[in-house]
């Protein structure tokens, strides 16, 4: 059986052997009009970079007292375990930190956030990032919760990642046995673009999940190529609600280094979002955000519905394109 390459329209083609067997069975098309083999061809594109774009698109280094840990936001911080993932995504925010040979944190820088994270009593959560933090091994993601387990002002444990979509397999029982075992609230959110991911085999890993304690969430970048259009989008949403996941972020797509080409412009997104509303139920919707450039967090960017009046009404939208008057009544 001869190699599965991935073709772009120039006829160039890319080797894609280094991609998990799990991603190459839900490419149905080697090139990169295929919604998943786009997210993982390199392009002649990036070469194109913009003056806006910054290797640090949503400021984690503004925000960074120690290695490998971000605190932006003052209930929470961010643990970038590790730099490594399963796989490379091309319009990644960070990658110009992935894959760059830091591995997992040492020890020693564990320690010194394990510390800062007690001293720092307005903290409750902690989000376990990366790289991809189920790149650990479950000896190194045990020690890792013992160690916040015994933090009394964290509630809540929380883990951003791609691995479970692109290699199910690594959710395997003893993984389910650390979170269920953990005394915390454990949320976890996976990174899914397109319903096309979500084959038999992620259906059978996100049922797993759902039995353990763990509540699931998805996030999800708007993508030039890949979900830019209302059919993708209701799709995956639909699909991961009927999966017991709940669509939690949709991202607009970050500043990065040579990553134009999969960006939509915010206007796009609205458009998408508001046809969104009239398509799918409530339940399916994410919030669309934006991570302002510079570290000053993210914002819901939804079309909005809510115009004042100037005799302290409003004018509202309704998801059909009309409008009505609302009068509030205070007190």
């Amino acid at each position: 059986m001869s190699v599965p390459t991935i073709k772009n329209k120039t006829g160039k083609t890319a080797d894609v052997f280094s991609l998990p067997d799990q991603v190459v069975k839900t490419i149905k098309s080697f090139n990169e009009n295929d919604p998943v083999a786009r997210q993982y061809y390199p392009s002649s594109d990036e070469k194109i970079i913009s003056l806006k774009e910054n290797p640090d698109p949503i400021g984690d280094h503004v925000h960074s007292p120690l290695k490998g840990l971000v605190h932006r936001h003052k209930s929470r911080v961010l643990l970038k375990i590790t730099d490594t993932c399963a796989v490379y995504c091309r319009f990644c925010f960070r990658k110009e930190m992935v894959g760059k040979g830091q591995g997992i944190l040492k020890d020693h820088d564990v320690e010194k956030i394990i510390s800062y994270i007690e001293k720092h009593q307005e903290i409750n959560e902690v989000i376990f990032s990366g790289g991809d933090p189920l790149n650990l091994s479950n000896r190194r993601l045990s020690a890792l919760m013992q160690q916040l387990e015994k933090i009394n002002n964290i509630d809540i444990i929380r883990f951003h990642t791609r691995v479970p979509i692109v290699t199910p397999q690594r959710i395997d029982q003893e993984f389910i046995d650390i979170i269920n075992r953990c005394s915390k609230a454990v949320y976890i959110v996976l990174h899914v673009n397109h319903a096309q991911e979500i084959d038999q085999t992620v259906k059978d890993m996100i049922s797993r999940l759902v039995k353990s304690k763990a509540v699931l969430l998805s996030q999800s970048v708007l993508l030039k190529g890949v979900n830019d259009n209302v059919d993708a989008l209701s799709d995956l949403f639909h699909s991961l609600v009927k999966n017991s996941v709940k669509p939690y972020y949709l991202h607009h797509p970050d500043l990065a280094p040579g990553t134009g080409h999969f960006r939509v412009s915010i206007a796009q997104g609205q458009a998408l979002m508001k046809e969104l509303r009239r398509k799918i139920s409530g339940l399916c919707i994410p919030s669309y955000v934006l991570d302002i450039p510079g570290g000053h967090g993210k914002i819901p960017v939804d079309h909005c519905y809510l115009s004042s009046l100037q005799d302290n009404g409003y004018s509202v939208e309704d998801t059909r394109g009309n409008t009505h008057r609302y009068i509030e009544e205070n007190g």
